[in-house]
C-alpha cells in the first residue's frame, strides 16, 4: 500500500495535475483523522480515502469544480450517527475538507512537493504551511512553504518567519491547525515519521497490548467490526479506536507504511488469515499474528495456494511475541511488546 506522497510523486512524474483532499477538522466518530489525504485524478479515480460514504462521494463530485477553475474549496460535512446509519456508514461525525488543485505546470508547486517527498524518503520530520487567500482562492506553489527543525524551503516571505519561529519552539508538538496572519488564512500541517501500531481485533489481549504500546510511544490504533468491543470505554489509552465495516477490505481504512507495526489478534482467529493476506501487500515493518504453530501452517498453506510466496511469509512473526511462556493476556501483551521493541531497535535493512 503506497504512501500518499508516493502517489503524488507518480502524478508529478506523469505531469498529470490532480486534486488533493485533506481533512482539516474532525468532530465525533468520523473514521479518518485530521490530516488524512485523498488524491483525485481528472478521471475521478482516487487513491487513499477520507472515510468513504457520502462525504467522500461528495468530495469527489466537488473536485469537478476544482478541476474546472483551479480554485480551492473548503467543505463541511455534518453527519449524525442516525444519518450515517441510513446511508450504510458505520460512524457519524463531522469533517471539514480542503480540496486544492495541484498544478503540475506550476514549477514552484512541483518543487515544494518534490522537497516534501525527498524529506519523507529521508525520514526527516517537516511542517508544511499553505496560504489560503480569500481574494483569489487559488493555491500556487508560491503559497506553500516547508520548514524542518533547521531548514526552510519556499519563497522568501517575512510574514512566514514569525510563524516558523513559533513552530520550532515546540516542533514535535505541532498539530494540524488554521492560523491567521493579518487577514490571511494559513494551514499548518505536520508530517512526522511516527511509528504506529495497528491492532486488528479488540479483545482482552488487544486491550493489554494497546496500553503497553501507547506507553512505549507508538501511535496506537485499534480496529474491530464490533462497536461493543472497539470503543473508548475499553481502550482509554489508544490514540484511535475504529469500528470498521469488515476485515475484508482494510486498504480502505489505512495507509500502512514502513513505520507501521501490525498486530493481528482477531476474535477466535477467524479473520487472521484475511488480515494477514492484506498486510503482506503493504510495506509494514513488522507483521505479527497470534496463534499456534499448527494454525500457522494451515494459514500459510492457504496463502501459498493463493499465490503468496515463502519469501512473503518469512516477513510474518508467528507465533507472535518473544517466547517467554506467556499465558495470561497481560503476559502475552508483554511478549508482543518486547518483540516490537526488538524489531524497532534493529537496523531497518535487517531481514526477519
Amino acid at each position: 500500500m503506497k504512501d500518499i506522497y508516493e502517489l503524488i510523486n507518480e502524478q508529478l512524474d506523469k505531469k498529470e495535475s490532480f486534486v488533493l483532499a485533506t481533512i482539516l477538522k474532525k468532530l465525533g466518530s468520523a473514521p479518518r483523522e485530521e490530516g488524512t489525504k485523498m488524491l483525485i485524478r481528472k478521471d475521478f479515480s482516487i487513491e487513499g480515502t477520507i472515510g468513504g460514504g457520502i462525504s467522500e462521494a461528495m468530495t469527489i463530485k466537488l473536485s469537478a469544480e476544482v478541476f474546472e477553475d483551479g480554485l480551492y474549496i473548503i467543505e463541511n460535512f455534518l453527519m449524525s450517527n442516525k444519518d450515517s446509519a441510513c446511508l450504510g456508514m458505520v460512524c457519524g461525525g463531522d469533517i471539514s475538507v480542503l480540496l486544492e488543485y495541484v498544478d503540475c505546470n506550476d514549477s514552484q508547486m512541483v518543487d515544494i512537493y518534490r522537497k516534501a517527498i525527498e524529506l519523507k524518503h529521508c525520514g526527516t520530520d517537516f511542517v508544511m504551511i499553505t496560504k489560503l487567500s480569500e481574494d483569489r482562492r487559488k493555491i500556487r506553489g508560491s503559497d506553500k512553504w516547508i520548514c524542518t527543525e533547521t531548514g526552510f524551503y519556499g519563497m522568501e516571505n517575512e510574514e512566514i518567519w514569525e510563524t516558523i519561529k513559533n513552530i520550532r519552539v515546540n516542533f514535535k508538538e505541532t498539530k494540524i491547525r488554521e492560523i491567521f496572519i493579518g487577514k490571511e488564512r494559513y494551514i499548518i500541517e505536520p508530517f512526522f515519521n511516527v511509528e504506529s501500531v495497528y491492532i486488528f481485533g479488540a479483545g482482552h489481549v488487544a486491550q493489554k497490548i494497546a496500553d503497553i504500546t501507547k506507553m512505549l510511544g507508538f501511535y496506537t490504533v485499534v480496529m474491530d467490526d464490533r462497536e461493543e468491543f472497539a470503543n473508548r470505554e475499553r481502550f482509554e489509552t489508544a490514540d484511535e479506536v475504529r469500528v470498521i465495516q469488515s476485515f475484508n477490505n482494510l486498504e480502505n481504512y489505512d495507509i500502512i507504511n514502513g513505520n507501521s507495526y501490525i498486530v493481528i489478534v482477531t476474535r477466535g482467529h477467524v479473520y487472521d488469515k484475511d488480515v494477514l493476506a492484506q498486510m503482506l501487500r503493504t510495506d509494514a515493518r513488522y507483521i505479527g499474528m497470534i496463534g499456534s504453530r499448527s494454525k500457522r501452517e494451515h494459514v500459510y498453506n492457504n496463502l501459498l495456494s493463493e499465490g503468496f510466496t515463502s519469501e512473503d511469509l518469512e516477513r510474518v512473526h508467528c507465533p507472535i511475541g518473544l517466547n517467554i511462556h506467556a499465558q495470561t493476556p497481560e503476559e502475552i501483551a508483554v511478549s508482543i511488546a518486547a518483540e516490537l521493541i526488538k524489531v524497532r531497535r534493529e537496523p531497518k535493512d535487517k531481514t526477519h
